[in-house]
Order: structure tokens, then C-alpha cells, then sequence
């Protein structure tokens, strides 16, 4: 009796099944509702939405910086793409204006919304894997790309039947019932997800532990790859790079001549790196003049829209490239990111939420993420965590281009366009 109390107060649908969870807490998935198989190519306008929510995301993010203030040197790495996920999950419980207002600011597909995320998430398992497996000194030939959402719900406030219908049809996440009042329990779980999920590259959730919260929305990406052709470690030497405080700095530089996509427009080159199945990091030099030095690696959605359009239509062509090597990681106060955008309704509403739990506002909002660019690959990993409170010698090339000032970078998902990761080196040390 105390187990069907404890489910009807998750606001199961009619039933729950637990499933096996490493420790404490079960997580809950509601018993009949299944993940449903949807076909990608029926949402090719949706995606084009979400590539447009996850510009203007990027472009937020790195406008803000995160916290890394002075001591970043400018650097700033972000994931649009566990936002972007995140915030579809949270617009699957809004109603009234904020659910206007989020469709309208972030872009999102006036229908079928859900559907064709979980188109996005489907694809993205095809590379999915365990981080803990993965030798980071070594990135694998098959990326890995693990993508996973959880849920954090307080054990006693009634949760939206509706709203978890969808997130376990379209986004294959239940939920966890914990008692938020008992940090001492709750936290370590929260935290123990986070760490799992990132192979232990983020170990504490981002946003602050609060035990007035009744809910927790978190999404997490890892992804670790190898580039398709590696850079020789022995032609990496220290070669000059000017911040973007306009410091000439001596740096470690790759070096390596491949065939990928190249493009130029107005005030702008890149390429297109590939990995070797499925994702590129994508790398945007800004022009190099005399009336803007050091140039800027700062691009609007707009730009980045037309980047990606002009990538997407280039044929590979030889390309010699210089890149140095990065490690950075950024946090982020998504409230702040939020109230940029002009998502003043979300931040504000304790009724629109309701759909969630019973007058529900949105308290924490936070991102951390990491990267690490070498010789063999990548390797990345970030937090989206959302919380609220229930009130109630190869040939000649043809092309050479050396990022030997600051740049913009993105690693997309090549099947859906999706920019899973953006970022900022303003200096590579």
C-alpha cells in the first residue's frame, strides 16, 4: 500500500514499474506508455526549427559568457544542444503565455514539437555508449555519443500524468521520487547521475542544491570521438597566436593536410573537420583586418545560419590546417541566459507550469560544460540542469587556413545539423 501511495503521488499513469537503478532512488517509468518509433524524415521542417532554437541558444551563451569572467582569457565552451533538449522537455509541461512565449523566442515547431525530438534523440543513439568505457587518452574510431535525460521529482508533490506520459514516449526518461527536504540522500543522487552520465568529466549537478525545490530537470551529453585522419604529434610545434586581448602568445599548434569542406562569405572562412563517422567540429575564422584586430570570434545566429548553409553545400576539397590544442570547460546561470532572450513569462509564471506540478516556478537554471581538443580527437561532456519549487605527404592543397587567432567552433551531429556543443578560443593556453 505504501509503494501505490508513494506512485500515485509521482502522478503515475494508473500504474509505475520500477526499473533497476544503480542505488538509490528507483527510477519510476509508467507502466503501458512506451516509446514510440517515429520516422526523422517526417519532421525535416521541425529540425530546421530546432537547428534555428539551437543558433540562437549558442549565440546566448557565448554572449554571456558563463562564469569564467578574466580568468577565462575570453574562452567559453557551451551545449546548445543539451539546452535545447532540456528546454523541449520543460515546454512539454508549460501552457498560456509562457508556452507562446517559449515557442516564439526559442523557435520551436508550432507542432509536433515532441515528435521530432525524439526523432533527434533516436539518432543520436545510434552512437551511443557507456563514458565510463571510454580510454579519453584514446578516443574511439566509433564516437560516442550519449545523450540521456532525467528526472528529479519531490516524493509528495502530485507530477503531471500528462507530462510524463510524453517525456516517456518521446524522450525514453521516468522519473526519480526523492525527498528534497533530505539533502543528505537526495544530493549524493543527483550528483551520482551526473557523474555516471558524464564518465566523471562533470561530477557535481551545476546548479546549487536547494531543499525547497521539488523538481529537477536535467539533461546530459558526452561525446568522444576520434578525428577521421589524426594529426601527427610530431608535427606539433609552438607557432604564434594573438589573443583576443591582442597578446602574441607561443602556443602548441597541429598541423595536418586532409580533404573536408571549405567555405569563405563576408568577413569569414571555415571548415568543417571530420570525426570519423557521423559528427564534424566545425571551425569559423573571422577575417583578419586592420580595422578589426584582434578579430573577433563572435558570430549572430543569422551568421552562423549562413555558415552552416554554405558548409552544408561544399564539396571536400584538400585543406592544409594549423589548430592548436584546448582544454576549457565554462558554467553558465541559464536564468541570466533566459532573461537575455526576453523569456521573462518562464522565469516569472507559477501558474503556466502547472501541468508539471501544482503552481510550479522555475527557481535554478544552470550549465556546465568541458572539452579537450588534441592530436586524436575530442572528447566533451555537459550538464543542462533546470529546477523549480511547487508553491502550492599528401598532395599540394588546394587551401590553407590556420586559426591562429581567435575562433568560433561547434561539433555537429551531420545527420541532423544539430550543434551539439559551441564554443570560443580567444586563447588557447
Amino acid at each position: 500500500m505504501a509503494r501505490v501511495q508513494r506512485l500515485i503521488a509521482v502522478g503515475a499513469l494508473l500504474a509505475l514499474t520500477a526499473c533497476a537503478a544503480p542505488g538509490p532512488p528507483e527510477l519510476l517509468t509508467a507502466d503501458g506508455v512506451e516509446r514510440v518509433s517515429v520516422d526523422g524524415a517526417a519532421y525535416a521542417a521541425e529540425l530546421r526549427s530546432f537547428r534555428a532554437s539551437a543558433l540562437v541558444l549558442g549565440e546566448a551563451m557565448l554572449a554571456d559568457g558563463g562564469d569564467g569572467g578574466d580568468s577565462s582569457g575570453g574562452n567559453v565552451v557551451s551545449s546548445p544542444g543539451s539546452l535545447l533538449i532540456a528546454l523541449a522537455m520543460l515546454r512539454a509541461g508549460a501552457s498560456g503565455w509562457t508556452a507562446t512565449e517559449m515557442d516564439r523566442v526559442l523557435q520551436f515547431p508550432a507542432e509536433n514539437r515532441d515528435e521530432a525530438m525524439n526523432s533527434v534523440l533516436r539518432s543520436l543513439e545510434n552512437f551511443d555508449g557507456d563514458p565510463g568505457s571510454v580510454d579519453e587518452q584514446n578516443p574511439p574510431r566509433k564516437p560516442v555519443m550519449h545523450a540521456v535525460n532525467g528526472l528529479f521529482v519531490d516524493k509528495d508533490v502530485p507530477t503531471g500524468k500528462p507530462f510524463l506520459a510524453t517525456l516517456a514516449r518521446h524522450y525514453g526518461t521516468g522519473v526519480y521520487p526523492v525527498d528534497f527536504s533530505d539533502e543528505g540522500a537526495t544530493k549524493p543522487a543527483i550528483d551520482a547521475w551526473v557523474n555516471r552520465n558524464t564518465g566523471g568529466r562533470i561530477k557535481e549537478a551545476p546548479a546549487q542544491y536547494d531543499p525547497d525545490n521539488t523538481f529537477s530537470l536535467l539533461n546530459s551529453l558526452y561525446f568522444a570521438a576520434a578525428w577521421r585522419a589524426p594529426f601527427d604529434p610530431d608535427n606539433t610545434s609552438d607557432l604564434p597566436f594573438t589573443t583576443a586581448a591582442g597578446e602574441d602568445i607561443s602556443v602548441p599548434a597541429m598541423h595536418n593536410a586532409l580533404r573536408m569542406k571549405y567555405a569563405q562569405g563576408a568577413g569569414w572562412q571555415g571548415v568543417d573537420l571530420p570525426y570519423a563517422d557521423g559528427f564534424v567540429m566545425r571551425l569559423v575564422l573571422p577575417e583578419d583586418t586592420a580595422a578589426a584586430r584582434p578579430a573577433s570570434p563572435a558570430f549572430s545566429a543569422e551568421q552562423l545560419t549562413e555558415i552552416a548553409g554554405a558548409l552544408g553545400a561544399a564539396q571536400p576539397e584538400s585543406v592544409q590546417i594549423q589548430l592548436p590544442r584546448w582544454d576549457h570547460k565554462s558554467s553558465f546561470d541559464l536564468r541570466k541566459v533566459f532573461g537575455a532572450l526576453g523569456l521573462q513569462a518562464m522565469l516569472g509564471t507559477t501558474e503556466d507550469f502547472n501541468g508539471i506540478q501544482p503552481q510550479m516556478m522555475i527557481t535554478q537554471a544552470a550549465q556546465a560544460a568541458n572539452i579537450t581538443v588534441a592530436e586524436k580527437g575530442t572528447i566533451a561532456a555537459a550538464v543542462t540542469q533546470i529546477n523549480g519549487m511547487a508553491t502550492s605527404a599528401p598532395p599540394q592543397p588546394e587551401r590553407t587556413i590556420d586559426f591562429d587567432r581567435p575562433f568560433h567552433y561547434q561539433i555537429v551531429h551531420e545527420e541532423t545539423g544539430l550543434p551539439l556543443f559551441m564554443g570560443t578560443v580567444a586563447d588557447p593556453r
